[in-house]
């Protein structure tokens, strides 16, 4: 046989050898790993040579990984396209009014609740008048600034904050003459002073909104 191909195979021989001991070496290491007592610990044969992660399912170790995140995008449905479109419009008006219905709100509750130790008619009037001018000073220019429908919204608002209408409210503190030629107004601008709010009906969906702005306001 010639010496240098007896040389060669040998050294192949040899080199096999060690990697079958080292990977036979690697295989049976022993995992110092922490388990829970009853979690049993497999036992590894000379071919288990691939270090995997694993996961505890049902008191037992099994292999486990973890894939990178992965965004699928579809085209959003016309009809749901639309939906988002009137739910953005809400809650953008309701965050731009909330503050003034709950502004307007506080002051209107304030106003009944000294109205109610009022009796003499005369001072009613009065005392209506000037909380009338203050109304007037606080929010004529911030709300001559809101479209029809922010208005209609922030018309509900003031219902919730007050449990009241802005025609019976009107009706209240001018007197029903004035409260229907402002409906009037109201009607020509395809609205109405009546904006009605139910939390549990109708206006469920701007209730849910509203509630996400009151939370954002106690933080």
């Amino acid at each position: 046989m010639n010496p240098v191909r007896n040389i060669s195979l040998h050294t192949l021989a040899v080199s096999v050898l060690v990697v079958f001991s080292t990977t036979t070496a690697l295989a049976q290491t022993t995992d110092t790993t922490t388990l829970p007592p009853n979690v049993q610990r497999p036992e590894l044969g000379p071919n288990d040579t691939i270090t995997v992660g694993a996961m505890i399912r049902n008191n037992e170790l099994v292999p486990a990984g973890y894939m990178e995140w992965c965004w699928v995008r579809a085209p959003y449905p016309k009809e749901k396209w639309k939906k988002r479109q009137e739910w953005t419009r809400l809650r953008n008006a309701i965050y731009v009014t909330y503050p003034y219905a709950k502004r307007a709100g506080a002051i209107m509750n304030d106003i009944n609740s000294k109205l109610a130790g009022i009796s003499d008619k005369d001072e009613r009037k009065k005392y209506i008048k000037s909380r009338e001018a203050e109304l007037k000073k606080e929010f004529t220019q911030p709300l001559s600034d809101l479209s029809i429908y922010q208005g209609k919204v922030l018309m509900k608002l003031i219902n919730r904050q007050t449990g009241n209408n802005c025609y019976e409210i009107i009706k209240e503190y001018k007197g029903g003459l004035t409260a229907r030629f402002y409906q009037t107004v109201a009607f020509f601008f395809n609205s109405s002073l009546k904006q009605p709010y139910n939390a549990n009906g109708d206006e469920r969906e701007m209730e849910l909104i509203v509630l996400e702005v009151e939370r954002m306001y106690r933080l």
